[in-house]
């Protein structure tokens, strides 16, 4: 199968998820790890590896093993990501102290677009660098954005949210205070 050019890709992504009233976002629960439709296997540990921004240290979501991890698929150019960024940076600040941690996965192809929508966000959550999207495409099957992804502390899918709406967060709530809730392996 041919592999479109990340702009395709990225176009297409913003005409399927960049809408400004999302559906209901798909989730998973009870540790199944993964969406109904086949996008993460059971209740394997997700894994991989990318840099940090803006430095472009060695990040491996691994070394995360034993906190409850959520990791927020996001670009510059998408409109409900201003929405969610901050939210999920509310969560890292109450929840910290409680294992959470929270990374925003871009997956710009360019990343000088990041700090003006950082600042303008003001959103200050550590940025992971996605570069060619390999992971979003090949690891976690993105399909629209934002895309969230809660992990638990054993490095399993729990929860996959599609799109973002401000109706939905006393459920996102719900899900992540259950995972904090859980026993550290």
């Amino acid at each position: 199968m041919p592999r479109l050019p990340i702009a395709v890709v990225a176009g297409a992504l913003a005409l399927s998820g960049c809408a400004s009233h999302p559906p209901m976002p798909s989730t998973v629960a009870d540790g199944q790890g993964a969406s109904q439709r086949g996008r993460l296997k059971g209740s394997e540990a997700l894994d991989f590896q990318v840099k940090r921004y803006p430095g472009g240290e060695p990040y491996d979501l691994a070394s995360d093993r034993g906190s409850v991890v959520v990791l927020d698929v996001w670009a510059t150019w998408c409109e409900p990501c201003k929405d969610a960024l901050p939210y999920y940076q509310d969560l890292a600040n109450e929840y910290a102290d409680q294992g959470l941690k929270v990374y925003a996965l871009n997956i710009d192809e360019d990343p000088r677009a990041i700090p003006t929508f950082l600042e303008e966000t003001k959103v200050t959550l550590p940025v992971l660098l996605d570069e060619n999207a390999q992971v979003a495409e090949r690891t976690l099957k993105v399909r629209g954005m934002p895309t969230t992804y809660f992990i638990d502390r054993k490095g399993v899918v729990r929860h996959v949210h599609e799109g973002f709406a401000e109706e939905f967060l006393a459920k996102y709530q719900t899900e992540l205070e259950a995972l904090l809730a859980e026993p550290t392996p």
